[in-house]
């Protein structure tokens, strides 16, 4: 009877969590955050409101929250790649320091002070407060490093600024859940009266130590699936099953230490999940594939989480905690200024970033709410208004948080959008007025290049509404001409004009603009050692269509890939401009699995690439894949 129950439950929750979904997507278009609405869709569907998901449903449906915070702290630990950090490692330490010890201590001591306006603190004594504060001051703490990563993704932001927020992000949500389990077993023994003493803090270190090798040996078992050919989704059910394993796992401890020894010997499993999916991320050839699987399945987590977690809040609660909640929220948001300003001192980092570096820690969600789920289970008479009144401050730094982190990103000037105005990058100038040009141009613009094509008054008097056309007197290449074109800013130039026209440009363009790279379509065999001595690319169209139709003929793959007849697919050249990416190995990448480099070049040498070859500031590299994938890659590798 009770497994039918369960059944009913669960497909009535399920029906409530799609329908969620799609509402949730409502509140994305009036700029509201998906967690917002699925929160809010949760409480409307919960007890307080129609009742869709009752009291008992929530209860009964707990082990769904267990397997959600195991995927979420499985992402967590996946976003901690250290190799990806190192240049920023002083940064990230000494703004982790400011952001974990003045959010914790401060915040603590203003609940504490606060204690008498938190209407379910009224009337405790001293110790059940201090209890109840450094909770709160532990869950100040939390961040979400999957809002964070999705701000940086929408604004394309790279840069060390960026660089040292995702570091310090992650780290935090690692060291707060050793801190929660420190606050957590403090806090039960201020509650219970229970002595403080030697054996208390032995226990409590052994019970950190047991989480840390768990954690190592998790991320040994989480290997498994990934050593051997399996189903997709048979390695989604794996890791789904290895994460809740570990609350199982937790709760028969606790159980039979209980039983036996008279004492909760207390393992933390979302410390445990975070460093399984660290040593594979880290240890590991899995890390891509990994990460690739928790892409796929956290969208349906966060959904099936957040509606639960919404379900389980009390509207009446809500509206009588409001304002108390409002308040600690700019509390929180005064001692993260605080941790900001002191990690941009201590780091020595530019003073710039001074009044904004708190900016990006404001989001929370998913380890924030886990802490608060565990925190309201474990003290019923009073941890449901403390639950509702940290889900209306998560929901306020939700709203407010993203903004503020985009203008900071904005402010450091390393948001990487398409720009208004002319960039510098992917421009190109076409010299010469004909069907070919006009078609080359078209063919860039669809690239994402700026094209535009340059002509004289003798030239045809063909036209192009998609394609922008600079006619001039002549072509004699003084400085205000180039400026005015435009040629400046180019970063590759394709001569289309006789020989003796294309070198007269190309030699300008050579000494006067040093422009990346010339291209030239060539007439004579003849004059190829000249322009080959200006470093240009030189294109004889006779040979470049019998080598065409020779690669068609050995390789046609390679040759529609390079005409571009498969539109899901491109071709790029790239170089290594970011100092992140310098000295890591090709296998260290974190490439999509829909991209493959093709090879490297290091001045003007083609290096014979592979897993264990050494990039360098300058190379070029050759990369084939997904359209989309590219263009995020070339953000990442070239700023």
């Amino acid at each position: 009877m009770e497994v039918k129950i369960l059944i009913t439950f669960l497909i009535g929750f399920l029906l409530v969590a799609i329908a969620a979904n799609q509402i949730a997507k409502v509140f994305q278009k009036i700029k509201f955050p998906l967690i917002t609405g699925l929160i809010i869709t949760g409480i409307v569907a919960g007890s307080s409101v129609l009742n869709f998901i009752t009291k008992e449903a929530v209860d009964n449906l707990n082990f769904l929250n267990d397997i959600a915070l195991s995927i979420i702290a499985f992402s967590a630990g996946s976003e901690l790649y250290l190799q990806e950090l190192r240049s920023r490692m002083k940064s990230i330490k000494w703004m982790t320091m400011g952001q974990l010890l003045v959010p914790f201590l401060l915040g603590s001591v203003i609940v504490f002070a606060l204690a008498e306006y938190i209407p379910f603190m009224q009337g405790l004594s001293v110790m059940v407060k201090i209890a109840i504060s450094i909770l709160f001051g532990t869950i100040f703490v939390a961040r979400s490093p999957s809002s964070a990563i999705a701000v940086i993704n929408e604004v394309r932001a790279n840069g060390p600024f960026t660089k040292t927020i995702l570091g310090v992000t992650v780290v935090t949500d690692v060291l707060v859940i050793i801190l929660f389990s420190i606050c957590f077993s403090l806090a039960k023994a201020f509650i219970n009266g229970d002595d403080i003493g030697i054996n208390f803090l032995i226990v409590l270190v052994l019970e950190l130590i047991a989480s840390f090798g768990l954690g190592i040996l998790l991320g040994k078992l989480l290997q498994f699936p990934f050593n051997i050919k399996l189903d997709k989704t048979i390695k989604y059910g794996i890791v789904i099953a290895l994460g809740y394993s570990v609350y199982l796992l937790a709760a028969y401890i606790k159980i039979k230490s209980l039983e036996y020894l008279h004492h909760e010997f207390l393992i933390e499993p979302l410390l445990i999940c975070i460093i399984g999916a660290f040593v594979l991320t880290n240890y590991s050839k899995h890390r891509i594939e990994f990460s690739k699987i928790m892409e796929e399945i956290s969208p349906t987590i966060y959904i099936i989480f957040f509606t639960i977690t919404g379900a389980s809040l009390s509207v009446q609660t809500l509206a009588s905690v409001f304002g108390i909640a409002l308040l600690l929220f700019l509390a929180r948001g005064f001692t993260l200024f605080l941790g900001g300003v002191l990690g941009v001192y201590t780091a020595r980092d530019d003073k710039k970033y001074t009044f904004i570096a708190w900016m990006p820690y404001l989001t929370q969600a998913g380890v924030a709410i886990g802490l608060t789920t565990i925190v309201a289970n474990e003290f019923p008479e009073w941890g449901e208004k403390f639950e509702t009144i940290i889900i209306a401050i998560i929901v306020l730094n939700q709203l407010v948080g993203p903004p503020f982190f985009k203008y900071a990103i904005e402010f450091v000037k390393e948001s990487h959008l398409k720009a208004t105005g002319r960039d510098t990058k992917n421009q190109a100038v076409i010299f010469g007025l004909e069907n070919q040009s006009v078609s080359l141009a078209k063919q860039l613009i669809s690239h994402k290049w700026d094209a535009s094509i340059i002509a004289t008054n003798s030239d045809s008097n063909i036209t192009s509404s998609s394609v922008k056309i600079h006619i001039l007197e002549s072509f004699t290449m003084e400085d205000s001409q180039l400026k005015t074109i435009g040629i400046d800013k180019a970063e590759v130039a394709i001569l289309m004009l006789s020989d003796e026209e294309n070198f007269k440009i190309a030699n300008t363009l050579y000494e006067k603009v040093g422009i990346k790279q010339i291209v030239v379509r060539l007439h004579d065999r003849e004059n190829f050692d000249k322009f080959n001595d200006l470093g240009a690319l030189v294109i004889d169209p006779t040979t470049a269509m019998v080598g065409l139709l020779d690669h068609f003929v050995r390789s046609p793959n390679a040759a529609s890939l390079l005409l571009g007849l498969d539109k899901t697919q491109d071709t790029i050249d790239v170089e290594i401009a970011n100092k992140d990416i310098h000295g890591l190995k090709l296998r260290e990448l974190r490439l999509p699995s829909d991209v493959i480099i093709l090879s490297v070049k290091r001045k003007g040498q083609l290096i014979i690439s592979h897993g264990y070859t050494t990039l360098r500031i300058g190379d070029i590299i050759t990369m084939v894949g997904n359209s989309d994938s590219l263009e995020e890659l070339k953000t990442k590798f070239e700023f």
